[in-house]
């Protein structure tokens, strides 16, 4: 018999009051511990998956060759506003992960739940896939939206960058426009890895003025690796895929991405990472937009080349209890970080009209908190420990 953990329940109530949140395009997900009586031994050894038995990795898997690929017609399109472009990029992101993941998946396809906000100022689509045989939980998510930006929000973003403080008056009125997109997958298996990818443009214009174009804009994203089990050369191809494509564009992105994917998917509780990493960057306007956009599209697609071969590398291997129930116990922690730090999701329930089924759809659909867990020394399990308490240089 399953309930509702009386603790994550708190914590939910006391984050919620506090303010804190996930990131652009995260959804609910729901916490569950088993009761005490009925809560099995953390080594019992019976095997479960019987999910995996009728599962067939494809002989290919679509999308994950963009470097041969042909450009689809938005990318040199100078001609049409770039933020036209970039919803155009978003949606076929979309697009090419879903059709990659469900490649993988025999039981179940995404639904596509496209909504409007109700002042009529965006919209967004969420593509979600939940209780499949590959996939416990999956989630594409894309927002297009704009508005005015809160005074919080204005604040934050002055406090975070200083060179947005000195082009952003705080006694001033502005709009802003944004379209992202926001991937959390969580598959079944316990082997196979969660992963995480969000890419977006953010705008910013004077309310006074928003004919004379954005005063700022930047782009921000990345993607990340959270494994419950260590596979090393799994998390090497990972990064490995990663800086191929940040090298293509500037040699210094990779080494300076990866730096602040570790230090922001920080748990400051924990003293440990959230998962192995790979890159992260926010307020980037160091290139012309036009160079920048192609970055986005590279590394956005390289997710699906640098993923989606290992859900299908790892979904099929055998697994029991033990290694089930430490997969919730490291969504437990995944969910801590996206509740506790991630400062998306503070910009996206500041928003008047935010839609929170679509902002909290990166939690897992379940997880499970055990007191005092401390794997033994030398397993496998103690070995993603060390993982995730050092940082590695994982591309040599």
């Amino acid at each position: 018999m399953y309930f509702v953990s009386n603790f994550a329940h708190g914590v939910l109530t006391k984050l919620a009051a506090a303010g804190a949140c996930i990131g652009l395009g995260a959804g609910i997900g729901y916490w569950v511990a088993k009761e005490k009586d009925t809560i099995p031994n953390a080594q019992d050894t019976r095997v479960l998956g019987s999910e995996i038995a009728g599962l067939k990795v494809p002989a290919v898997i679509p999308n994950t060759d963009y470097e041969n690929e042909a450009k689809p017609a938005y990318y040199n399109d100078t001609a049409t506003p770039m933020h036209q472009r970039m919803e155009a990029l978003v949606l076929d992101l979309q697009d090419r992960l879903v059709v990659a993941l469900e490649s993988l998946e025999p039981s179940r396809k995404f639904i596509r739940d496209r909504w409007e906000r109700e002042d009529g100022n965006g919209y967004g689509i969420s593509c979600v896939l939940q209780d499949g045989e590959v996939y416990e939980k999956a989630g594409v998510n894309v927002s297009v939206i704009e508005g005015t930006l809160a005074p919080g929000q204005l604040r934050s973003m002055r406090e975070r960058n200083p060179q947005t403080a000195n082009k952003l008056n705080a006694n001033e009125e502005y709009d802003f426009r944004v379209a992202g997109v926001s991937v959390v997958v969580h598959p079944r298996n316990p082997y196979a890895p969660t992963a995480h990818k969000n890419y977006r443009r953010f705008e910013v214009y004077r309310k006074s003025n928003k004919e004379a174009g954005p005063v700022l804009a930047w782009f921000g994203g990345g993607a990340d690796l959270t494994p419950a089990y260590l596979f090393e050369d799994d998390v090497k191809y990972f990064h490995q895929t990663l800086k191929q494509a940040c090298d293509a564009h500037d040699p210094q992105y990779y080494p300076r991405f990866k730096q602040w994917c570790d230090t922001y998917f920080t748990n400051i509780h924990r003293d440990e990472t959230r998962g192995v990493g790979g890159i992260f960057f926010d307020d980037l306007e160091d290139k012309a937009p036009e160079d920048l956009f192609h970055f986005a599209y590279d590394a956005g697609s390289a997710f699906i080349k640098a993923y989606v071969p290992l859900v299908a590398k790892r979904m099929t291997m055998p697994y029991t209890l033990r290694e089930r129930n430490w997969q919730l116990i490291r969504r437990g922690h995944y969910a801590e970080f996206n509740l506790v730090y991630d400062r998306g999701t503070k910009f996206g329930l500041m928003t008047p009209g935010a839609r929170i089924e679509s902002i909290l759809m990166s939690l897992p659909l379940t997880a499970r908190w055990e007191y005092m867990n401390q794997p033994e020394p030398g397993s496998p399990e103690a070995h993603l420990l060390e993982a995730v308490r050092t940082t590695t240089d994982w591309a040599k």
